[in-house]
């Protein structure tokens, strides 16, 4: 369980570039590095992420507050500035997360 309910979840979906060897390593590289970052930001809750055809990365905040201050943080927003290099497509939606309900172990 994440937090307590209501609590908001960003989703982004994307499908890469066909991207070279050196590109998919900057790629991971700097995707690593949102992941720590957004860890670091106040209302932060968690992340999953999955990557093959499409990727799915869903991370959790407390509050809209929150999502806005992790989309006007600096490091990410160059990281952003990057992403023509990376997407043919991506999409980013917000959503309310009203119940949570879990089964065994990740």
């Amino acid at each position: 369980m994440l937090s307590t309910t209501p609590y908001y979840a960003v989703i982004f979906t994307s499908k890469l570039q066909d991207l070279s060897e050196e590109d998919l390593l900057l790629y991971a590289k700097l995707s690593d590095r949102m992941v720590e970052l957004a860890a670091e930001q106040d209302g932060y809750l968690g992340v999953d992420s999955a990557r093959n055809e499409v990727g799915i990365t869903v991370s959790y905040w407390r509050d809209l507050e929150s999502i806005k201050e992790w989309k006007t943080n600096s490091e990410h927003t160059m990281a952003r500035n990057q992403r023509k290099l990376f997407y043919k497509h991506y999409n980013t939606r917000i959503a309310v997360v009203e119940r949570e309900y879990e089964f065994g172990l990740i």
